[in-house]
């Protein structure tokens, strides 16, 4: 397998940009990283367009990245849709990762696009439901109004389950909230930068008990994009030399797939849970950051809080988890969350995060989501990054 370097990232302001558009957002996103790279677009030669829900929220089905980049001179390129929930982006990622890894090609787009605001508010929350097994929900009933994500129900379950088995309280939840705020608050690209309390986020607006608002993730705009190619384009380029050490996806309707995912990441790049400078993890509402650290093999069982109530985890700590401001700051555009966390993973790696840098990060870990069976992710994909001198 040959070598695989990330040569350019690019990313939109994540926000609520309604009306925008999945085509502006993504060709910012692409024409960022191709810029951050300095390579000709020629250069390029497949693409990989990540989105979740477009077909319901806006209606654009089957040909979504041919017609975000319809009249860029990119279009005429191959390029394959791919659809795998809140893990769209990361699997657009992986497999780009495996058309360079391979030989077949030399270089090669993994793009993440998102739009989640509609004047039907409801056609984002409706969307969700298909990260689920419908025979198990039902169908949304025509004229039905939703006005919370599905997927809270199923965390303020594992909330719950996670405060009655292990101990903790939900000011736990709220200190993973405020933390990842006070990240955000110096990513400039971050939806949510107003600081916030403990207190704050506790005396908010309650959305499924024990969940309150600013332990949920919010609708979000956006796009993220990655450019990714041999070493020897690398050399070329002379970029930082930004390594995938390992990309490995695991899903099952049974288990933890975040577990299965980095074991086999850990496995193929020789590495271990505090080998990491930083992580990035899929905390789409908080306690998913808490139980992510258990299954990554970051503490033992039911002993997450512990590390946020001693610091571990925030910027200044031994292993800073989610600089970005995560899902529930940066926000959580669904498929373009995926080459987000990458983003932020090659900032940090680069040296380039400004008041947010974790110093001298050489080593780091993302996870990305995706989907709801049986208690867990449906689907997780664990990418591991190395800054080579």
């Amino acid at each position: 397998m040959k070598q695989v370097t990330i040569a350019g990232v690019g990313m939109t302001q994540f926000g609520a940009q309604p009306g925008r558009g999945i085509r502006s957002m993504a060709l910012e996103a692409i024409e960022g990283a191709i810029a951050d790279a300095g390579i000709a677009m020629d250069r390029i030669e497949r693409i990989y367009f990540g989105n979740a829900i477009a077909g319901i929220v806006t209606q654009q089905e089957m040909i979504r990245g041919q017609v975000a980049l319809r009249g860029h001179p990119l279009g005429h390129l191959p390029l394959i849709n791919v659809e795998n929930a809140c893990a769209s982006g990361g699997s657009a990622f992986s497999l780009a990762v495996e058309a360079v890894a391979s030989g077949c090609v030399e270089v090669a787009l993994a793009v993440g696009a998102e739009q989640m605001h509609h004047p039907d508010r409801s056609r984002a929350f409706n969307a969700l439901r298909g990260s689920t097994d419908i025979e198990d929900i039902g169908e949304v009933e025509p004229g039905t109004i939703s006005a919370n994500s599905l997927l809270m129900d199923y965390y303020a379950a594992v909330a719950q389950g996670y405060l009655d088995r292990y101990g903790a309280d939900a000011t736990d939840f709220a200190r993973v909230a405020v933390k990842n705020r006070r990240h955000a608050m110096d990513n400039p690209l971050a939806q949510m930068r107003k600081p916030q309390t403990v207190e704050d986020v506790m005396n908010g607006r309650m959305i499924v008990a024990p969940l309150t608002l600013a332990m949920c993730s919010p609708l979000t705009d956006g796009a993220a994009a990655v450019l990714v190619c041999s070493k020897k384009v690398a050399a070329e380029l002379g970029v930082p030399a930004i390594v995938v050490r390992a990309c490995q996806i695991a899903s099952g309707a049974a288990g933890s797939p975040v577990g299965d995912a980095t074991r086999k990441a850990y496995a193929w790049a020789s590495a271990g849970p505090r080998d990491f400078d930083m992580l990035e993890l899929h905390d789409a509402a908080a306690p998913a950051e808490l139980m992510q650290y258990q299954e990554i093999g970051l503490c033992g069982e039911g002993e997450g809080f512990g590390l946020v109530r001693d610091g571990v985890t925030q910027l200044g700590g031994a292993t800073p988890v989610n600089t970005s401001g995560g899902l529930l700051s940066r926000g959580h555009a669904l498929g373009a969350t995926g080459c987000a966390q990458l983003v932020e993973l090659v900032t940090q790696l680069r040296g380039h995060a400004g008041a947010r840098q974790v110093e001298g990060a050489k080593l780091a870990m993302s996870v990305n989501g995706g989907g709801w069976l049986d208690g867990a992710y449906a689907l997780a994909i664990a990418t591991i990054l190395e800054r080579k001198a």
